[in-house]
């Protein structure tokens, strides 16, 4: 069954990868087990009450985890770590980042392309960084794309990897860029007052895009057929 307080405490963070068996966890809320310095791997499938399988430990909390096929990535406030996964993980690439408070990061799914996007150094840039063609223990040259003039608030890779979308904390435009040129191929304004982002999220065939935000609403913006786009006031 799934993971209950007994066995887990409070949960501040979980991720599943795919549809699958796998989830990460990391404690928080009022009644933790375990500590939020920790990722926590369980295996919905094993038999018996003890499906706790892994355990990383980090020297500061962890603010999100993102998973793969093959790759597992945790992001604390000014690190990425990045680990072989799920049979014998290894840690395969440290990467220092811009201080990233909330998190932000993405993984792309893709089999054809280990595309991972996170904040660069400088403020309002994205880092995109190849895990398939970089080699572990080695930082690759990094692509950075300029995305904002300010701090970048959320950003997401589309599913094949070909596309990255990304808001600053201001939440009123969202750009969309290709990962390969670094052109920017959109700009779509969620609204004149300035929101929190907390998701963004491109449909499997990258017709559409999705924006939550702190508002209480969602926004869904066509990027195939933009004259779909209903203008904002």
């Amino acid at each position: 069954g799934s993971p209950d307080a007994e066995q887990v405490g409070s949960v501040g963070l979980v991720e599943m990868l795919h549809r699958s068996n796998l989830l990460a966890i990391v404690g928080g809320g009022s009644h933790p087990k375990f500590p939020d310095a920790s990722v926590l791997i369980w295996d919905d499938a094993r038999e018996g009450k003890d499906k706790l399988v892994l355990e990383f430990s980090f020297p500061k909390p962890v603010l999100a985890v993102r998973m793969r096929h093959d790759r597992l990535v945790v992001a604390l406030q000014s690190r990425l770590f990045v680990f072989s996964f799920p049979h014998r993980p290894t840690k395969l690439f440290e990467f220092d980042t811009r201080d990233n408070p909330k998190g932000i990061v993405d993984l792309c799914p893709s089999l054809e392309r280990a595309l991972l996007v996170f904040p660069g150094h400088k403020c309002g840039s994205l880092q995109l960084v190849d895990l398939g063609a970089a080699k572990p223990g080695t930082s690759s040259a990094p692509v950075t794309i300029n995305a904002h003039q300010s701090e970048v608030g959320c950003a997401a890779l589309s599913p094949p990897g070909t596309l990255v979308a990304s808001a600053s904390r201001r939440g009123t435009l969202i750009r969309l860029f290709c990962t390969q040129s670094r052109a920017r191929l959109l700009e779509l304004r969620r609204g004149t007052d300035p929101a929190t982002l907390y998701c963004l999220a491109f449909s499997p065939d990258c017709s559409f895009l999705c924006a939550a935000s702190d508002k209480g609403t969602g926004h869904v913006f066509a990027l195939r057929d933009t004259r779909l786009n209903r203008r904002s006031a």
